[in-house]
């Protein structure tokens, strides 16, 4: 069984569920579209954790990475994976997230 149906199984339906949802036995717990990736190597692992910790920034919630409290960016950084100064200025050529190979 794949994590996301695991998931959804364990949990009681009370969460809201549109027609759609409905009809196509989706929970509402999800965003439409969810899927999951199999991390494939040490580059690919990276690539994600880049994406999931330059969001908040990306998107406007932070001016750095280390701005955003509710990271693992923090913790990452105690354990010298990253300078504390990471993503705290232009990061348009950052390649991170999905990869197009």
């Amino acid at each position: 069984m794949n994590l996301k149906k695991a998931f959804s199984k364990s949990i009681p339906e009370t969460e809201y569920r549109s027609e759609i949802n409905r009809k196509r036995h989706e929970r509402g717990i999800w965003q439409r579209r969810f899927w999951e990736h199999t991390i494939t190597d040490d580059r690919d692992y990276a690539a994600h954790m880049d994406y999931i910790h330059y969001n908040p920034v990306k998107h406007g919630w932070a001016k750095a990475a280390k701005d955003w409290p509710y990271s693992t960016f923090h913790q990452l950084v105690e354990k010298g994976v990253y300078p504390v100064d990471w993503a705290g200025c232009d990061m348009g050529t950052l390649n991170v997230g999905e990869s197009m190979e």
